[in-house]
């Protein structure tokens, strides 16, 4: 089955954010996503609420739950207190853990599983109870993967930048896929599910799809919306979705 595509919706609310005014909608363009084909949406609150609002929450919630009770609602970001509060109250199908200092403009690594696991396993442990599925942003570095998968999670989410950054240089960007697949190889050895996002686009998605068969879902935001605004909505759905077949 090829990857499912969940549409992050941060890059729609940081345009609505420049004005205080109630467009571009989220939720209209969350709707418009999920009737084309999307099987879920994703976001990410940061405590500055820079782009997703906290606001936002419910409404998604309340769209997926009376519109689209078969998809799902995955909210990502760094496991405060507060954010662990938000993730119960709103109660999301998957929640993945990203190890983001608040300042950053967006994420840009992965967890130390090894020397951030002690911090990491009662905050996986509280949201399984929860009965949250549980992702952990991962580097591509197959030495990890152990570590990651003593943890008790559900699954890890590959950090796909830096072969996104290499859209204009081929050689590396197969290195980089390269790295990916490993990667995902000896984690579904490890009996963990396999995710991506950041930098995707439908020219570097469908390789990666090839390469990492087992590809359960992948979370695309910047790209999707950059694509939107040049195709619309409906018709860059389809161009990822149809990316994601490989």
């Amino acid at each position: 089955m090829p990857a499912k595509l969940s549409v992050n919706l941060n890059a729609v609310a940081m345009l609505r954010n420049r004005r205080d005014l109630p467009w571009p909608s989220v939720t209209g363009l969350g709707r418009i996503a999920l009737e084309t084909g999307a099987s879920g949406l994703t976001v990410h609150p940061r405590p500055d609420q820079r782009h997703i609002r906290f606001a936002d929450l419910p409404e998604i919630r309340a769209l997926l739950d009376d519109d689209f009770p078969d998809r799902e609602f995955n909210i990502e970001g760094f496991p405060t207190e507060d954010f662990l509060a938000l993730v119960e109250e709103h109660q999301p199908e998957q929640v993945t853990l990203v190890p983001d200092d608040p300042a950053q403009a967006t994420s840009d690594h992965g967890w130390d599983f090894a020397g951030q696991g002690d911090f990491l396993r009662p905050i996986i442990a509280r949201l399984k109870k929860n009965g949250f599925r549980v992702s952990l942003f991962a580097d591509p570095d197959p030495a990890q993967v152990p570590a990651a998968a003593e943890l008790g999670a559900d699954r890890i989410e590959l950090y796909t930048g830096p072969y996104g950054a290499c859209h204009d240089d081929s050689e590396k960007a197969a290195i980089e896929l390269e790295m990916l697949g490993k990667t995902a190889d000896i984690a579904a050895a490890h009996g963990l599910g396999i995710n991506a996002g950041h930098d995707l686009t439908v020219a570097n998605l469908p390789a990666l799809a090839r390469r990492v068969p087992a590809l359960c879902e992948v979370s695309i935001g910047h790209g999707l919306t950059a694509d939107a605004l040049e195709h619309g909505m409906v018709e860059t759905v389809r161009r990822f979705m149809r990316a994601c077949e490989g």
